[in-house]
């Protein structure tokens, strides 16, 4: 991992009808993350975000290299519980290079100046998100049946 790699990443809020929301369609129809390929593919080209909702880009060179979204609602019947920063995703060649905590942190920052005082992440792995401030809540249920790892954090 190479500082300047990391000083070129450049995070940005993505915009409905943008030439950087088509490029984010792009890049998530290349997505090795098949789980969720089809429904993040169809939230972006729908523009299923309501209100604050907004996805976010990571950029490298001007290539988007990763993503992430805040939420209302992620894939959960927990409509009490919210903002979710969900799908991050970042691509193979980027990994290990501070790119997730990036996206992570730059939608906190979103949802801290929308007035949210905590962010949370769902996961199916232990040990992924402490390390960016993330405490275990509790397991919970998705839609499929499977049981997840609930994650909050206090901004």
């Amino acid at each position: 991992m190479g500082s300047d790699t990391e000083k070129t990443i450049e995070i940005r809020r993505v915009e409905k009808g943008t030439g950087l929301a088509r490029e984010l369609l792009a890049f998530v129809e290349g997505f090795s993350w098949l789980e969720v390929k089809e429904h993040v593919r169809a939230g972006i080209a729908g523009w299923a975000f309501e209100d604050w909702e907004t996805p976010f880009a990571a950029l490298a060179g001007g290539k988007i290299v990763g993503m992430a979204a805040i939420l209302k609602t992620d894939y959960y019947p927990l409509p009490e519980i919210f903002p979710w920063v969900s799908t991050i995703f970042v691509s193979e060649p980027f990994r290990g290079r501070g790119i997730c905590g990036r996206l992570i942190d730059f939608a906190n920052d979103y949802a801290r100046g929308l007035g949210f005082e905590r962010t949370y992440i769902p996961t199916e792995r232990a040990g992924l998100y402490e390390k960016y401030g993330y405490g275990y809540v509790k397991d919970i249920v998705n839609y499929a049946g499977g049981v997840d790892r609930l994650y909050v954090k206090e901004l």
